[in-house]
């Protein structure tokens, strides 16, 4: 680790313009208003698109250069060794001021071998924020599909008649593995965490232009490769809300996410995870402080910071009468015998 010493990471806007953006990004977080932005990029180590820290000892290096640096203290070692050093997740903040296109993800395994080895799949989860009246989301198929019912849907425009919809309103879950067809619509501001990835098949656009007036390309045969024409009888993710907790909401192979709605303190040590913790403040400002060093930020309402794997033990404080964060990072925890003596005993493993 040599002169470096891990801390409290906190990144520089990060936003995307896109044709289905609104303005509620920026004036929600705090920036000078822009019109038609879609995606607020909060964690990101996607080549071309990184995080850029804002201030203290790494001000303006990215982030991938930060873990070059001390990839154990900042991921974890367990994260490092699985992931090559590299950040494997991706968090935004989406605001969807018009509908989004139906799209798909692939897996792993596509995305090897269609985008080369160093591919990955996209298997994402949201976390609605805010809704408006009546708004929705498609997540998944309603009805069995053919490959053959699939492509004449998509030619003669009615394949949303074959998604599942959900209205969906502030709290709601969705996972959505490599696969699923899905798509975001009109009204919903929601979190999103997903694999490190940008792979995705437009599948079906509404056959409107894109910012530059162009159509937008479609990806209809890599998209027939990558579905999943599963039928589910639920889609929504169905987890604890309980005030004063950190709620499990989703445990997945590529992340786990946790939201806890709290007043006053509340103490989160999460050095059993092996692993860096992303925390989102979706509702209410709060701060973090870390137990380690006494390092300490006001996490606004709207913003991201990335608490380093060996200092993820924290307090995180409401500054009013209630906040919320959501959490995610990757379970390595030792579930053997030893490791819950460890744990218990609180004895360092190191």
């Amino acid at each position: 680790m040599g002169k470096y010493s891990p801390d409290i990471l906190v990144f520089r806007p990060n936003l995307k313009k896109v044709v289905w953006g609104g303005g509620r990004i920026t004036d929600w977080k705090g920036l000078p208003h822009q019109d038609s932005i879609g995606e607020s990029w909060e964690v990101s180590a996607v080549p071309g698109n990184e995080s850029v820290v804002d201030g203290g000892p790494f001000d303006g290096m990215p982030l991938s250069r930060v873990v070059e640096l001390m990839p154990d203290e900042i991921l974890g070692r367990a994260v490092a060794r699985k992931y090559a050093n590299r950040m494997p997740l991706l968090v935004k903040f989406i605001d969807a001021d018009k509908d989004l296109s139906i799209q798909v993800h692939p897996s792993d395994q596509m995305a090897r071998r269609v985008h080369g080895e160093n591919g990955n799949g996209k298997t994402e989860m949201w976390y609605v924020i805010d809704a408006g009246p009546g708004a929705h989301l498609y997540a998944g198929f309603k009805r069995e599909l053919t490959p053959q019912d699939y492509a004449r849907m998509v030619a003669d425009g009615t394949i949303c008649e074959a998604l599942a919809r959900h209205e969906v309103h502030k709290g709601d879950v969705f996972y959505i593995p490599a696969g699923r067809v899905h798509a975001i619509c009109g009204g919903v501001l929601l979190a999103e965490v997903q694999q490190s990835s940008d792979y995705t098949y437009r599948i079906y656009d509404y056959g409107r232009p894109g910012l530059d007036g162009r159509p937008r390309e479609l990806h209809t045969e890599l998209a027939a490769q990558a579905l999943d024409f599963k039928v589910l009888d639920e889609y929504r993710t169905i987890y604890s809300q309980n005030p004063g907790s950190a709620n499990r909401v989703v445990e997945s192979p590529y992340f786990s996410v946790r939201v806890t709605q709290f007043n006053g303190t509340f103490h989160r040590n999460l050095k059993k995870y092996d692993s860096f913790i992303i925390c989102m403040c979706i509702q209410g400002d709060c701060t973090l402080r870390l137990r380690d060093t006494g390092s300490q930020i006001l996490l606004k309402e709207g913003s991201t910071c990335l608490v380093p794997a060996s200092v993820a033990d924290y307090d995180i404080t409401a500054c009013g009468s209630e906040s919320r964060v959501l959490d995610a990072f990757i379970d390595n925890m030792d579930r053997s015998l030893t490791g819950m003596v460890t744990r218990f005993l609180h004895i360092s493993n190191a």
